[in-house]
């Protein structure tokens, strides 16, 4: 299999490409014959132009790759390696949704063939790629695991927005269902992983080391916000206290926030879910879940209350929200935590205003209900900065000073322009 990809002899494919199957698909184009495939044509018209619908990748990414654009099943037959990078989003209960993965798994068995590959990336839990995906894929395609084809897993690492740490850079985990197909998998992903790799036992413990790289982050940033809580009673500034306490040697350095995106904001609910399902009721997880999935109220009680105090009548203010995506210098909004901040200010009668650099006003409307002001005012009640954009870095006192009234509040959830807002009253998680 290895020395037939190589040769060009074989191909590999990837199904799903959105932010994370796209820059896969593409390093491996540089090596090897490559089919990409996804269901959404519109994005396959894109990509043949050299365009990336997530506006992740620059046109030359896709110069010197041997790739081939697809939505044909016929077309990603030809292949004898697959990568499923499908998204594993969450429903409205936070219960996992697994119908992108599943519907997946029906395309590869309507196209494996005996002896071909089929690696998992998508994030799921421990035990979902062998006891959810594998059976789809026999049944539909009358083979068997380890006999007729190799099952394997290994989780993405993608970091949208993130150009030092690349696919390249970042050691690769990855698994295989016999020792022969840990071996091969390993070796194909060293093609291009040049951090190089780390063979885990099993799938599930590849699934399960996946799942806790996100939970870990979002338990941490959990504390965090609710220091931010307890120190906002006491009148003391958070980001000062990390600041102190981070001159210790082994003291994490994470910062207070809104908790959004696909991973950090998503993947616990899947370790939750499979534990319920276990009978274990989670208790860590989940109390670091509900503290940062409130904190986009927690900062619309704090604006509504200056506003109230300021402006008397909510419904007379005016507020601005700089920032839309879930977080810096990208385009992404999937489960943007700004948008909860800004339905509770409009649940309170709170005018609204958004701005953002990065994003895209048709699909915020289409995912959030509300658009992309057309223009910036001059008379704002309160400005919310909910994400370091590299473009409000270089925003000053002078600036906000011209965009507000002169009791406004400069609500600055990252802390960015800490000890620089002197001319109007400034608070930060």
């Amino acid at each position: 299999m290895y020395q037939e990809l190589i040769e060009k002899k074989q191909k590999l494919a990837v199904i799903g490409l959105g932010y994370v199957g796209l820059p896969i698909a593409l390093e491996f184009a540089r090596k090897l014959s490559v089919i990409g495939f996804d269901i959404n044509a519109k994005r396959i018209a894109l990509m043949k132009q050299g365009i990336d619908p997530s506006n992740e990748l620059e046109k030359e990414a896709f110069e010197g790759c041997d790739i081939t654009f697809t939505d044909s099943l016929d077309v990603l037959k030809e292949a004898t390696f697959y990568i499923v990078a499908v998204p594993t989003p969450v429903d409205e209960h936070k219960v996992p949704d697994l119908i992108p993965v599943l519907r997946a798994s029906e395309t590869i068995g309507k196209v494996i063939k005996k002896g071909d590959y089929v690696v998992f990336e998508s994030t799921v839990y421990p035990g979902c790629t062998e006891e959810d995906c594998l059976p789809v894929m026999e049944k539909l395609s009358g083979l068997k695991n380890v006999k007729d084809f190799k099952l394997g897993y290994s989780p993405e690492r993608i970091n949208p927005g993130d150009k030092n740490h690349t696919l390249a850079s970042i050691v690769k985990v990855v698994s295989g269902c016999d020792e022969e197909s840990l071996n091969t998998i390993a070796k194909v992903y060293e093609l291009v992983v040049k951090a190089g790799v780390h063979k885990a036992s099993s799938i599930k413990v590849a699934e399960a080391a996946k799942i806790i790289e996100n939970t870990q982050r979002d338990l941490n940033i959990a504390l965090m916000n609710e220091l931010s809580i307890i120190f906002n009673k006491m009148n003391i500034n958070t980001f000062e206290v990390l600041e102190a306490a981070g001159t210790k040697w082994n003291f994490l350095k994470f910062q207070p926030g809104l908790v959004g995106g696909h991973c950090i904001g998503v993947d616990p609910y899947y370790l939750t879910h499979k534990a319920n399902e276990l009978g274990y009721k989670s208790q860590v997880i989940l109390a670091g879940r509900t503290i940062n999935d409130d904190m986009a109220n927690y900062v619309a009680r704090n604006i509504v209350q200056h506003i109230i105090k300021t402006v008397g009548n909510v419904k007379d203010a005016k507020v601005l929200v700089k920032g839309a995506t879930f977080k810096e210098n990208v385009s992404d909004i999937r489960n943007s935590k700004v948008a909860d901040v800004v339905k509770a200010l409009q649940a309170f009668y709170v005018n609204v205003d958004v701005e953002d650099p990065y994003a895209d006003s048709e699909e915020l409307h289409h995912e959030y209900g509300f658009h992309l002001a057309s223009s910036i005012g001059s008379s704002y009640d309160a400005v919310i900065v909910t994400v370091p954009h590299a473009e409000y870095n270089e925003l000053n006192d002078d600036y906000f000073t011209s965009i507000t009234q002169p009791h406004g509040l400069i609500a600055d959830l990252k802390g960015i322009y800490r000890n620089k807002i002197t001319n109007r009253t400034y608070w930060s998680l």
